[in-house]
């Protein structure tokens, strides 16, 4: 059987990479699959985050598997995927399905033409999981399936919509295309035109060549034609289609084949090995595997190491040996049989899922309940990329509290089948298997050989439950496996078994036994219903402070589970006229289904009225590399070989004093080269935004969990961080302040932060008889994480003998990169260079935050004369780079009897964390925008920035003004309430006209707010939805549905007012082709489309002839960073004033030959020695604002919009669904309606994010199960990002017509921030259904829900019979703000 040690087996390992054979090293076992194919240069698929939750890095598995004895394709993430886990299977990757040079693959080209990529980051991802879903498939798809399948995969940017609309084009959507008669070209009335003796492609669903003769070929890349205009139901253009025909498009010639070595060879027993003497084995059966057991009773068994790798990567655990089961036949192997189907602890949770649903095609119904309950479980058990992999046996024996699954197992009576080392077999009831926390029934030498799953009984039920964050891929708060079963007792059906076991409510899945004791031979009957109730509160008892948190929802979970499951088998017993209950009709709606049709919706613009490029809905310039993943990151960037690695040493503790540093260990690490801490720094270690308040390594105190001390370099990554963590720090430990209201009591701010705007009087209007009501309230809202998919990252080099620095960083602001390194360094700024090529993502988050990466990148790379790059893990850039910053507002409002708004006192406070960075700015922002775009006639706002001892927060899109328009938008909701209006009427009553003085002293012209508002009303004729909703409302008690209509106005320019210039370099060559250079940087926002756009019009060539390269400090000085929606504003002003220069001198040549082509000019123009260069500048005229006095006019213009949501929640779980969505925006006179378009969705749905999912917890008072000053969100495990099932079931959007803004270039306006509030209508309009809620338990009126509103606080403001044994009416559920 080979060795027990870590030699090699005789036949050197393999695997082969797109198509290529490659011989494995022995000693990698510590690699992941994602870190060897970057190793070999393909950097196409990405690490986003290192634990199986974003996607980026999908590729591709196929392997042929003897037991199923078909060829398999598979997603998988890389990223957890042990290189050895593949050996003898074919990887392929992102390159290797197409690419610029020999054609890009139909999916890939989809997605680029359809706008499905703007920073292109998450893009390889996305194109491999729809190609091996694909290639997985023997026909087409359905688009619900697409849906599904790309649960794994997260996208920042986009908001989906287009993406799914690009995969679209690859679903079945129309079964009579694919019958017989439309292969022999004979389909009458149908949209598709089919020639006599085309086939239809299985792939693509369109007419090809393909012959239908290989699983997965792609012959033709044609995309649905472009329809023109967008038309309503009634076929009514709406404006020109988004929509490209890709017919023309360039293709691959074929797919890479299955290695024909591979289908012959026989899998080989390995016994390899890795760094720290770690030992990977792969038995070959069941004999080696007992052998192993034998030698190694510690071992641990992975399939797919979805939860080994991270408990290694981030939980620092050590596994010495690791036995891979993968190719152990037994296993492998499923058995149905006539008393159920014996599953072997091998078996994937795809192939589970597979299993369970043909046991459900051919055996009788009430034989496959369980097996329905587990298809149900699986199908939002994480992505499609973890089920691949992830075995059935391995979440067992993870025992996991959380586990979706066990409490099914132990539900449906399943019997777990153990194997010791010598052969000996015995059975464990799955309901004994679980004996403490991540503790199991089973010895040193035992393994879990099979589940076997008992087939239900007439009259027997199981039912499965789960409640998340999200929907989508998402670990449970709480789950639930139920089973009933009842016998027949004189004539009445009784209770005979039950079972009830949750899981998320303590450290393993408990089943409720004083329940069951208490149902057995009780008749089914609504009284029966009620005693349960006491008798679950006593079964099932969640402490306040368990981990976790969430008690009274998790408690009020157990309960809702319960009467959902009792309705549901109440309702199975009446259709089997085994029951009569009393249950109103609307009580169904509590078990209905859930159930997502493929999204939907249309985007609406007007069609240019130009032949220049200006106004095209033209493709982002880098679409076709980022989905060939051609495109290049930061940390794509080839390293030099005497290249090093750096990682941070960071502080453990909030606040306290460094009592010693040693760092003896970190020299005994292999390629250790080095610890720097701030005695290391040539130059300044003062360093800060706008003042210099932080210390790049801290010297004496640390303010923050997180805050750097020191930076380590090595040969490799891994070896830097093993260094890292050999670093002993001892602290003496300070009181912290962890939260606003903390730094209230006490009294901690940021010096010199307060903010004051006057206008009328306040006190004098509170005091008169003017106002017919008064109120006081106040609003809390939570932060929100950039997740940006591409972590900061800096690679810093030397040059000239260290005179020169170089650096490639992610960031928004090369500027203040080259600042911060020179001055750390102490060298002159000139000295100093910094490039951008793109960035995958921003949102603010880099635009100062970043800087700090490369200062601490060039202390060691300056000082060792070495290349150096410091890539931040995804767990640590969360931690240490600042948030969206949460705010607290504590308003008093003055209105009339009518809703008309006197007078607003308002104090609004943010939490800055442990430096100033860039708060002070965003408290500005809030400040200006904490009106939105009422009219208040007595106004007065104070601000102020508090200092807490959390890592400091910074910018994020909408810069403060979002988090300042949703505290308006709920004294806005509550005046409605009290007045029992509706409240849009409430806000149309008090909306600013034109002209109107704003409280900072600026008017508001060009005034577009109600036309966006009229045009968002007639979109959803949202009088006809409000009342379909109240009819919906009144039909069904556990399910509500809820609208609304919010309006936003969004002042453009930097606040402070020197930011607002911008410069440009553009140079034409004598072939005509145009270079240009700006200040500005590429994430996604598509700026440099714009600004080729731009160029090209001025000079009326094509598009084709513009090229921009990057961003860079020695092209464009000075540059302020890309941010506050400005940029396509300020350098395409800049682009646009170099080309006129070079025009104008250009122009005489011109007129003495006018027939020149542009290249034939540019060429007579350098014979006749006329200078084709120019820098160009821009500076925002009219903009200015005093503090002092409080008045000035700070923006150049307004951005407004409007939008509509619908919403439907579930009462007793507080899951939501977002029914539709519309939205209005005035951009002016779109530069690119294709990226604008796009920029309002993905804005859109972050703002989504921000207003209902997203929760950031810190170890604060509202969170003492975690450490103090800790960040328990740290990824996407923990930290939750709208999925593609979270986007509206309707989504249309529309560019307003006819409004052309004269304050800015080509008549267009901003749009990367001024969407994202928006999406408050969703928050709102969740509010306005749990209204609804309220209503039917005797509450009504105003109450407050904090944002965001996330399932515990929809369920818990749901106040009803369930809820109140656990909480009041008016609970607040925690909130770190």
């Amino acid at each position: 059987m080979g060795s027990l040690g870590g030699l090699a087996a005789d036949a050197p390992p393999i695997l082969y990479v797109n198509g290529k054979r490659r011989i494995l090293p022995l000693d990698i076992a510590h690699q992941t699959l994602l870190e060897y194919l970057r190793g070999l240069g393909l950097t196409g698929t990405k690490l986003g985050c290192g634990e199986g939750g974003c996607g980026a890095c999908t590729v591709m598995i196929s392997h042929f598997d003897p037991h199923q004895k078909s060829l398999i394709h598979r997603a998988v993430n890389a990223c957890l995927t042990p290189v050895y886990s593949v050996e003898g299977m074919h990887v392929i990757t992102i390159e290797g399905i197409g690419n610029s040079q020999r054609g890009l693959h139909p999916i890939q080209e989809s997605l680029a033409t359809q706008h499905g990529s703007q920073c292109g980051f998450c893009t390889p991802g996305f194109v491999m999981s729809m190609y091996a879903l694909l290639r997985s498939r023997k026909g087409p798809p359905t688009e619900e399936e697409i849906e599904e399948n790309l649960s794994g995969n997260l996208c920042r940017c986009t908001g989906y919509r287009p993406i799914l609309d690009a995969f679209r084009v690859f679903a079945k959507t129309d079964d009579s295309v694919y019958s017989n008669e439309a292969c022999n070209g004979t389909v009458a009335k149908k949209s598709v035109k089919v020639e006599k003796g085309t086939r239809i492609c299985p792939s693509t669903g369109r007419p090809c060549d393909c012959n239908g003769n290989s699983q997965g070929q792609f012959s033709s890349t044609e995309n649905p034609e472009s329809q023109g205009h967008l038309c309503d139901s009634n076929g009514k253009a709406q404006g020109q289609s988004l929509g490209t025909d890709i017919k023309n498009a360039s293709k691959t010639d074929s797919e890479l084949i299955f290695p024909p070595e591979l289908f012959s060879r026989t899998p080989q027993y390995l016994s390899l090995y890795g760094r720290d003497g770690i030992l990977w084995f792969r038995p070959a059966n069941l004999k080696d595997l007992l052998g192993l057991k034998h030698a190694h009773p510690d071992a641990k068994l992975i399939v797919g190491n979805t939860e080994v790798g991270i408990e290694t990567r981030f939980k620092k655990v050590v596994y010495p040996v690791l036995i891979s089961t993968t190719h152990v036949a037994e296993f492998n192997a499923i058995n149905v049989r006539d008393d159920g189907v014996e599953i072997g602890s091998s078996v994937t949770l795809s192939r589970l899922l597979d299993v369970m649903r043909e046991c459900m095609r051919e055996r009788p119904a009430h034989e496959t309940s369980a097996c329905a309950a587990f298809i149900e479980q699986l199908r939002w058990f994480a992505g499609a990329q973890i089920r691949n992999v992830a075995s059935v046996g391995g979440n067992i024996c993870t025992a996991s509290p959380i586990s979706d699954l066990n409490p099914l197992w132990i539900a449906s009576k399943s019997l777990f089948k153990l194997i010791d080392n010598k052969g000996s077999m015995k059975e464990v009831k799955a309901a004994d298997f679980f004996v403490a926390y991540r503790k199991v029934a089973m010895d040193r030498n035992e393994l879990l050989y099979s589940v076997f799953l008992p087939w239900t009984r007439k009259f027997e039920y199981v039912k499965e439950f789960k409640q998340a964050h999200r929907r989508d891929d998402d670990i449970a708060l709480v789950n639930a496996g139920m089973r009933v079963f009842f016998t027949e007792r004189d004539g009445t059906l009784v209770v005979k078994e039950s079972t009830f076991v949750f899981g998320g409510v303590g450290p393993v899945p408990l089943s409720a036994k004083k329940t069951e004791a208490f149902l057995q031979d009780k008749e089914w009957k609504e009284e029966t219903l009620q005693n349960v109730r006491a008798t679950l509160r006593e079964d099932i008892v969640i402490a306040e402070n368990a981990p976790g948190g969430m008690a009274e929802f998790r408690s009020s979970l157990v309960a809702s589970f319960f009467f959902k499951f009792f309705l549901l088998s109440s309702y199975k017993l009446e259709q089997q006229g085994k029951l009569v209950h009393n249950f109103p009709a609307t009580y169904k709606s509590a078990v209905a289904d859930y159930h997502k049709p493929p999204s939907r919706g249309s985007q609406s613009y007007q069609p240019s009225e130009t032949s220049t490029a200006v106004g095209q809905p033209t493709m982002h310039l880098s679409a076709r590399m980022q989905v060939t993943g051609e495109a290049e990151y930061t940390d794509d960037i080839l390293m030099p070989p005497s290249g090093l690695h750096a990682a941070l040493v960071l502080s453990t503790k909030p606040h306290a004093h460094i009592m010693s540093i040693d760092a003896s260990e970190t020299e005994m690490i292999a390629g250790f080269e080095g610890f720097f801490t701030a005695k290391d720094i040539p130059g300044g270690n003062d360093i800060g935004a706008i003042i210099a308040d932080e210390e790049l390594f801290a010297t004496n105190v640390v303010t923050c969990v997180g805050q750097a001390i020191g930076i380590v370099v090595a040969d490799t990554l891994e070896n830097a961080k093993a260094a890292a963590q050999k670093v002993k720090i001892e602290y003496e430990e300070l009181p912290a302040v962890l939260s606003i209201e903390d730094a209230l009591k006490v009294g901690s701010f940021h010096p010199g932060t307060e903010r004051l705007i006057q206008r009328g009087d306040v006190e004098a209007c509170f005091a008169s008889d003017d106002c017919d009501h008064i109120f006081e309230g106040t609003v809390r809202m939570g932060g929100q994480e950039h997740f940006y998919l591409e972590p900061n990252t800096s690679l810093v080099w030397t040059s000239d003998g260290g005179n020169e620095i170089f650096m490639a960083s992610s960031t928004q602001s090369p500027q203040k990169h080259q600042k911060y390194v020179a001055h750390v360094l102490g060298i002159p700024m000139s000295k100093v260079v910094c490039k951008t090529k793109r960035i995958g993502g921003g949102f603010g988050g880099k635009e100062t935050k970043s800087a700090f990466v490369a200062a601490a990148a060039a202390v060691p790379a300056y000082l060792l004369r070495k290349p150096v790059k410091l890539t931040l893990d995804r767990d640590i850039d969360m931690l240490i780079t600042g948030q969206r910053h949460p705010f607290l507002g504590k308003y008093k409002v003055g209105y009339t009897k009518e809703g008309k708004v006197l007078a607003l006192d308002l104090a609004i406070y943010n939490n800055g964390g442990n430096s100033l960075d860039l708060s002070h700015s965003v408290l500005d922002r809030a400040v200006f925008h904490s009106d939105n775009v009422y009219a208040i006639p007595n106004f007065r706002v104070f601000g102020r920035v508090c200092f807490t001892n959390l890592a400091s927060n910074t910018a994020f899109r909408g810069f403060g003004g979002p988090q300042g328009m949703i505290i308006a938008e709920n004294w806005i909701e509550r005046i409605a309430r009290s007045l029992n209006t509706p409240p849009e009427k409430i806000r149309e009553l008090n909306f600013q006209e034109e002209g109107y003085e704003l409280h900072y002293g600026q008017r508001v012209e060009h005034n577009t707010l109600h036309r966006v508002w009229d045009g968002v009303k007639e979109s959803c004729e949202f009088e006809k939805r409000r009342s379909l909703v109240e009819i919906f409302n009144e039909q069904h008690k556990w399910r509500k549905r809820g609208v609304a209509m919010v309006p936003t106005k969004f002042g453009i320019s930097f606040t402070a007012k020197f930011m607002n210039q911008a410069g440009a370099l553009v140079q034409v060559y004598t072939d005509g082709t145009v270079l240009v250079t700006h200040g500005g940087v590429e994430m996604g926002q598509g700026l440099h489309t714009k600004v080729a756009q731009i160029a090209a019009a001025s000079f009326g060539i094509p598009m084709s002839s513009v090229f921009i390269s990057e961003t860079s400090t020695d092209k464009v000085p000075n540059a302020s960073p890309t941010a506050a929606s400005a940029s396509s504003d300020m350098y395409g002003q800049a682009v646009l004033d170099a080309c006129e220069q070079i025009k104008s001198r250009m122009q005489p040549v011109k007129e003495e030959n006018s027939s020149l082509s542009f290249s034939k000019l540019a060429n007579a123009c350098h014979l006749e020695r006329i200078d084709l260069s120019a820098h160009g500048f821009y500076a925002t005229p009219d903009i200015n604002f005093d503090w002092v006095t409080g008045r000035g006019s700070p923006f150049s213009y307004f951005t407004f919009g409007a939008a509509f949501a619908e919403v439907e929640i579930d009462t007793l779980t507080g899951d939501f669904q977002i029914q539709r969505v519309d939205i209005v925006m005035d951009l002016g006179t779109s530069l690119n309606p294709a990226i604008d378009i796009g920029q309002i969705e993905g804005a859109f749905i972050q703002g989504l994010g921000w207003v209902a999912l997203e929760e950031v917890k810190w170890g604060d008072k509202e969170h003492l199960w975690v450490k103090p000053g800790h960040l328990f969100t740290q990824g996407p495990g923990t930290y939750k990002l709208p999925t593609a099932n979270d986007i509206p079931g309707e989504f249309h959007v529309s560019l307003l017509k006819d409004a052309p803004n004269i304050r800015a270039i080509h008549s267009s306006k901003a749009v990367g921030e001024p969407p994202l509030f928006l999406a408050s209508s969703v928050f709102f309009a969740i509010k306005d259904a749990i209204m609804s809620a309220r209503a039917e338990h005797g509450l009504h009126g105003f109450f407050v829900l904090d944002s965001p509103a996330t399932p515990e606080r929809i369920r818990m403001a749901c106040a009803d019979e369930f809820t109140k044994a656990f909480a009041a009416a008016d609970f607040r559920p925690k909130l770190s703000v």
